[in-house]
């Protein structure tokens, strides 16, 4: 039962990890920023 319970914790673990290194590992600087797009005209909404 012990051998159950250790290899869940380790299983959950690895999931931790994954998560973790796919959620914060990345560029020093974080995600690129999105270059500034003019605001739409509001009048060339009504078309």
């Amino acid at each position: 039962m012990a051998l159950l319970l250790l290899e869940a914790l380790g299983a959950l673990l690895l999931l931790v990890f994954i998560v973790w290194w796919t959620m914060f590992s990345g560029r020093k600087n974080g995600e690129l920023k999105d270059p500034e797009q003019p605001a739409p005209d509001a009048e060339s909404d009504k078309k």
